[in-house]
């Protein structure tokens, strides 16, 4: 079954922090794909960074990248704060709030953009603000990294993500597991090229898209 992340909109508890259980489950697999991908040093930009859980391991298992997480809540931005300033890494920025879907972000240049769980629990409109303006803060051949569940018309789907996928639509109509062959095509359009896809636990899927430049 794919790894429930944590939902836009859910309530949280007494304090700031939120968690992800999937985070504890997948943070160290994603970590042994980052170390094949991610430059040895500059600044990566994750993009729906959640509860802030996943971008506090990465900034400790990277300590020569700077992160700079951002969300689009304000619920989210109070739990990246919270766990990035428990952790107190020097090499972990202040989140800044970032919505994928519009235009012009806060941050102009990036080393590497990485967004987790985001595809199928937001607007179709997001993930083509992703690449777009991915394609906008990155040089030629810089990684645009994904994590996640996706359909692959060539795969037989697991029926534990046909039941997820379900549950996203009954949720937000405008939600679901996004088509691979769509995410080729809104990446192409911006001048992306997968260059990697990485079968992960639970069914998910790392996709690396290596930017094309702008013209």
């Amino acid at each position: 079954m794919s790894d429930a992340p944590w939902l836009p909109g859910e309530a949280g508890g007494e304090t700031d922090k939120r968690y992800a259980p999937a985070t504890l489950r997948n943070r160290d697999a994603i970590v042994d794909v980052l170390r094949t991908v991610l430059p040895e040093r500059g600044l990566v930009l994750e993009i729906a960074s959640g509860s802030g859980e996943h971008v506090v391991h990465f900034a400790r298992s990277f300590p020569a990248l700077d992160w700079q997480p951002s969300d689009p809540d304000p619920a989210a931005i109070a739990s990246i704060a919270a766990w990035s300033g428990e952790a107190g890494l020097g090499n972990l920025r202040p989140p800044v709030r970032i919505d994928a879907v519009a235009e012009g972000w806060l941050m102009t240049q990036a080393d590497a953009v990485l967004c987790i769980n985001m595809a199928h629990i937001s607007p179709w409109a997001a993930t083509v603000g992703l690449f777009r303006e991915g394609a906008g803060v990155l040089e030629m051949g810089a990684p645009l990294i994904l994590y996640g569940p996706y359909v692959e018309r060539s795969v037989e789907t697991a029926p534990s993500n046909m039941a997820f996928d379900r549950s996203l639509k009954a949720r937000n109509p405008e939600w679901g597991l996004r088509d691979l062959a769509d995410m080729d095509a809104v990446a192409a359009e911006y001048r992306f090229s997968r260059t990697w896809r990485v079968e992960m636990q639970a069914n998910n899927l790392m996709l690396i898209y290596s930017c094309g430049g702008l013209d």
